[in-house]
């Protein structure tokens, strides 16, 4: 397998990060996971999407 994959542990962080610069980590924290939309949850893994992307260039 060629790509390298993040650990889970670090796309977890990752993915905290994210909530917290687009004001939904209070909320997560809060209330969990299962409360997000489906745009929220879908803004965050598209956020991720780009990073994971920009880091392999």
């Amino acid at each position: 397998m060629g790509k390298k994959r993040k650990k889970d542990s670090e796309r977890e962080q990752l993915k905290l990060e994210i909530a917290a610069e687009i004001g939904l980590l209070e909320k997560i924290k809060r209330e969990g996971w299962k409360s997000l939309s489906a745009a929220e949850t879908g803004r965050i893994g598209g956020l991720l999407l780009r990073r994971l992307q920009k880091e392999e260039h």
